[in-house]
């Protein structure tokens, strides 16, 4: 007797989620009730046990999605996705790495459920037309519709330039430096002129509650903020969604995560993370998988 599949296809099922979901929470949530209803089917009559448990995954997530919504219209300031602890490995995987990148997520959250869930399934895990129309309920014509629409929405809103690993790691780390020291020069030269930081603070701990835009700007708006701290403010480097981050910690406890894009050798984005509540996944790396 070989492996349960749904062991086997778990860190999927768990992709699949997190990326209709933008909460590691909610597709944990949401891969543990495709669990209890996997338990009560009778799996021998299941032909195709991966489409199966995917549009399992796919309904719940749909259905969590409908509750989210309601509970992020009360969000206080921006909401971001929560971010995840990967492996440098998931840099390598391009695909996968731009698909659960910070920039994807929030592109993501301006698609209505059904659009985000078809664009999921079919750009990233490729899953078949007649597939995702069962899982969502429409017709495979309608699905394809729905697919183009969602495509070109993303098209239209998604960083543009592939930017490998070393090239990353390389700009993250004179950023950090420049950070670290207060150099507003520094930052400057490794921000790009358009720089925007989008930061979620929940309510719960301070944040910007709109988006610092431009590199004079924001340089300042950081070197202020470090100056203002009253703990030790440390910086370090960490994979963050696929990509190059920063990982702060305040008197040695986890304050933020950053998520940065980097487009032409500079940092275009900053996605700063520091609501409490969307921080437990960063001590563990994520695994994941197409």
């Amino acid at each position: 007797m070989g492996e349960d599949p749904f062991v086997v296809h778990r860190r999927l099922l768990f992709t699949v989620a997190y990326e209709m979901l933008g909460s590691a929470a909610d597709a944990e949530d949401v891969v543990q009730d495709a669990w209890l209803r996997w338990a009560d089917v009778d799996q021998d009559e299941v032909r195709d046990p991966r489409a199966y448990l995917v549009r399992t995954v796919t309904r719940l997530a749909l259905n969590r999605m409908r509750t989210v919504s309601r509970r992020r219209e009360d969000y206080v300031g921006e909401w971001l996705p929560e971010p995840l602890l990967t492996s440098p490995d998931v840099a390598d995987d391009v695909e996968l790495a731009e698909s659960v990148s910070l920039a994807m997520l929030t592109v993501l959250e301006t698609l209505r459920p059904a659009e985000r869930a078809v664009f999921v399934l079919r750009e990233v895990f490729d899953v078949p037309y007649d597939e995702i129309a069962e899982a969502v309920d429409r017709s495979p014509a309608a699905v394809r519709q729905i697919a183009h629409r969602a495509r070109d929405h993303v098209a239209a809103r998604r960083p543009r330039v592939a930017v490998d690993r070393d090239e990353q790691r390389q700009v993250v780390g004179r950023f950090l430096a420049a950070l670290s020291t207060g150099d507003v020069q520094g930052l400057l030269d490794v921000l790009a002129p358009d720089v925007v930081l989008l930061s979620d603070g929940g309510g719960v701990v301070s944040a910007a509650r709109r988006p610092v835009v431009g590199a004079d700007r924001l340089a300042r708006y950081l070197v202020g903020g470090l100056a203002k701290a009253t703990g030790t403010v440390t910086a370090s480097p960490a994979w963050i969604n696929g990509a190059a981050g920063l990982r702060i910690e305040m008197d040695g406890e986890l304050a933020s995560a950053v998520g940065v894009v980097v487009e032409n050798g500079r940092i275009t984005r900053l996605f700063g993370i520091a609501n409490p509540e969307k921080l437990a996944w960063l001590d563990d790396e994520a695994v994941l998988a197409r």
